[in-house]
């Protein structure tokens, strides 16, 4: 089945959504990266960040949510204008982004060594460190890589190493 838009015919409204859902979930976590370099960059823009940092702690997942939710809602639902498919992919995979970006942040604050889907927690280091110009990833650490502000370092103190196990829903949660 092929839908038809505008500006040619595309694939299946499963597989364009599909599609529309990966491409949010990559690009949610490069905006996620550079917005979080510019809050290490301007004064204006990083004043709750400086006080994040301070405190070194998240709000609490569902406050996180709710914050990248509003921060990004425009951008959410731009794609319906392109079709109905690719705007429901769209905002759910910003929406899921969302979802995992505020767990993985608050998991990263209160236990880091849950977070199995990065070799180092790059928030966690990032935090632990005063990492000002490195590891600016907060639920994944691709462009960290892509744009050479991974920094590797062994974070696993006798600290971290002897505080009792936790599970993966064992967080605030607001």
């Amino acid at each position: 089945m092929v839908a038809e838009i505008g500006f040619g015919r595309w694939p299946s409204p499963w597989l364009m959504g599909s599609l529309f859902f990966v491409a949010a979930f990559v690009f949610a976590s490069f905006v996620e990266y550079w917005m979080h370099r510019l809050m290490h960059a301007s004064v204006r823009v990083g004043a709750k960040h400086r006080d994040h940092h301070r405190r070194n702690e998240g709000q609490g997942v569902i406050k996180e949510f709710r914050d990248y939710v509003l921060g990004s809602s425009l951008a959410m639902g731009v794609m319906f204008f392109v079709s109905m498919s690719a705007g429901i992919g769209w905002l759910a995979g910003a929406l899921v982004y969302a979802a995992f970006s505020a767990y993985a942040h608050q998991l990263q604050h209160e236990n880091p060594r849950k977070c199995f889907w990065m070799k180092m927690p790059v928030h966690y280091v990032h935090h632990k460190y005063g990492m000002w110009h490195h590891n600016f990833g907060l639920a994944v650490d691709w462009w960290d890589h892509v744009f050479g502000t991974y920094k590797a370092i062994d974070w696993l103190s006798e600290d971290e190493m002897n505080r009792l196990p936790r599970g993966y829903l064992e967080l605030r949660w607001w």
